[in-house]
């Protein structure tokens, strides 16, 4: 997907209608490569975000809820210095190139006011945030480009700015019919869609695959194998859009998969991909973005922060599974341990035919019907009894080793499930928090060293918190810990406890008052439970709940290990919608 200059005009036009006016009263860096601005504005205060990473580069107002780290980054400190307490004057953009340029009226070290100016450029992996003097000259940017990374356009500090290369295009509110035409003609060889994004400035594919798609009735042509009807259709498509965006009555767009995986955006219907896609509208363009990329940037930033763990679970993993599997081979050699006995048994029935020295016993079965002869392996050098001595030894460490091999594999298999229940939680960690309490639980369960924390630590977050339809109050648990203290501790014996089955997942507990809850509670709560598991993307979840009552800890589990009886069974499908309407009603 990209974030085309068309969707940041638009973002430019809502950012104006709300901040111009509004002083930088917060600054942070969440991570290396965005920056969070507090715009406080006679109406309130307003989250703007900055992203220069290469895949979720944008900026917009956000409402997400983000974390911000102890020790400000250097470029934090340095936005800090010149722009805190400056007054948004003016947002500019360049046609409809994806850059925005904001400019801040701020006080300079000598107390005059003076003009700086932030350019964001939404350039893929070459986007970048740039901070300009009132000169035109760099002061610093987050991500310094030196002679080494590009020869033709460098961004350090004292350098002037320059603005990117620009081609000339045209603009979809505004060319003729002989423009247009002229410009397929340069491209004559082009697929139509490709041909468009390079005809039009500021549009990106999936809007360009949309007009061909209109324009051809869903098929495909190079540009010069179009024919008049197919042109006059394309026209009308794009002269349809554009009215509609400058009339204010176009929709944002957000299309994904039907299980939920987002996969692109756009300020206008899409109707290419028919029922392969779900569409969902929205009425705001920053809306829009801070919905497709809030879940996305929470995983890259709890990634970024916790990355040694990850890689620590995925090999402790990995070393497990190769561990039990090398078990399980040695548990098949000890399933011929009764033919051992066996063989031990007939040399000794037979011991009186069999000498020192023998280097094999041919001897009858008699376990078998017929008893067929059989040929048995003797050692020369020993007598018929320690040779039968010798396979009752090797009987007997045979069945031992099975005893522990089962053991031992069953033990490794409720392990890898611990592990991969921790996993499963630093995957849905949102804060360094919650990234801390996963440490600490494996510092207790001997798997990594426990670590000092430079300063207070953060407070642990309680439970994650839902209210139903029916206005019932629905538990999360955040990591293993939480989960055994909201189920064993926190909970009545009539709470009903819910966990998806047999699939690694968090503790979700409906608080019943001493109520029977009704039915839509628990499958809400149940579809709760599937979201919040490793089985968030898949369908007909089954999810098992029963009463707190009957929900007990083994001796000596492992954190968030428990065992229960009564259950019942709903199968449910993931719904991210409704997870995230009944998380935003006030508990």
């Amino acid at each position: 997907m990209a974030l085309d200059g068309v969707f940041l005009n638009l973002i430019k036009k809502e950012l104006e209608s709300v901040l111009i006016g509004g002083r930088a009263e917060k600054i942070h860096q969440p991570s290396k490569e965005e920056i969070l601005f507090t715009i406080r504005t006679r109406e309130g205060a307003y989250k703007l975000i900055f992203n220069t990473s290469a895949g979720t580069a944008r900026v917009h107002i956000t409402n997400a809820q983000i974390e911000n780290p102890k020790v400000p980054p250097m470029f934090c400190m340095l936005m800090r210095k010149h722009l805190s307490g400056g007054k948004l004057m003016k947002i500019r953009q360049d046609g409809y190139e994806r850059i925005l340029y904001f400019d801040f009226d701020s006080a300079n070290e000598m107390g005059d006011i003076c003009r700086f100016t932030l350019a964001v450029e939404i350039m893929g992996r070459r986007s970048n945030l740039i901070l300009i003097d009132s000169e035109g000259k760099i002061i610093d940017s987050i991500k310094r480009v030196g002679q080494d990374m590009s020869s033709v356009r460098m961004v350090l500090p004292g350098m002037a700015y320059q603005v990117p290369p620009k081609e000339k295009r045209l603009s979809i509110f505004d060319f003729t019919i002989d423009e247009f035409k002229k410009s397929l003609s340069e491209y004559s060889k082009q697929i139509f869609s490709k041909a468009l994004t390079r005809i039009f400035e500021g549009i990106s594919p999936v809007f360009a695959r949309e007009i061909e798609f209109f324009a051809l009735r869903g098929g495909e042509k190079i540009c010069s194998e179009l024919n008049g009807d197919e042109i006059d259709r394309a026209l009308f498509f794009i002269n349809k859009t554009a009215e509609e965006i400058t009339s204010h009555k176009n929709r944002f767009t957000v299309l994904r998969t039907k299980d939920g995986q987002l996969k692109d955006f756009c300020f206008c219907s899409i109707n290419q991909y028919g029922s392969l896609m779900v569409t969902k509208d929205f009425d705001s363009a920053c809306g829009l973005l801070d919905f497709f990329y809030s879940a996305r940037d929470r995983m890259a930033r709890t990634k970024q922060r916790a990355s040694d763990l990850f890689k620590f679970l995925v090999s402790t993993s990995d070393r497990i599974a190769r561990r039990i599997a090398n078990q399980r081979e040695e548990l098949k050699e000890c399933a011929e341990r009764d033919a051992l006995k066996l063989k031990g048994d007939l040399i000794m029935s037979n011991i009186y035919r069999l000498e020192k020295g023998m280097g094999h016993a041919e001897v009858e079965d008699y376990t078998k019907e017929g008893m067929p002869t059989v040929k048995i392996k003797l050692d020369k050098r020993l007598t018929p009894s320690q040779n039968a001595q010798k396979y009752y030894a090797e009987y007997r460490k045979a069945d031992t080793a099975e005893k522990m091999l089962t053991s031992l594999i069953k033990n490794g298999e409720e392990e890898l499930r611990y592990i991969d229940s921790v996993f499963d939680a630093l995957t849905r960690a949102e804060t360094e928090s919650d990234v801390i309490e996963l440490r600490a639980e494996l510092a207790e369960q001997g798997y990594i060293r426990s670590s000092r924390i430079k300063g207070k630590p953060p407070k642990a977050l309680p439970p994650i918190k839902f209210l139903s339809s029916d206005g019932y109050e629905i538990l999360v648990g955040r990591n293993n810990r939480q989960n055994d203290r909201l189920t064993l501790k926190d909970s009545d014996k009539t709470d009903i406890w819910l966990h998806t089955q047999k699939i690694t997942g968090s503790h979700t507990v409906i608080k019943c008052r001493g109520e029977v809850p009704p039915d839509r509670t628990i499958e809400e709560a149940c579809v709760i439970a599937a979201y919040h598991s490793r089985a968030k993307k898949s369908s007909n979840v089954p999810v098992d709940y029963t009463e707190i009552r009957y929900v007990k800890k083994p001796n000596g589990a492992k954190p968030g290990m428990v065992i229960f009886t009564n259950y019942h069974t709903v199968y449910v499908t993931p719904d991210e919608e409704l997870v995230e309407r009944l998380k935003s009603n006030k508990v």
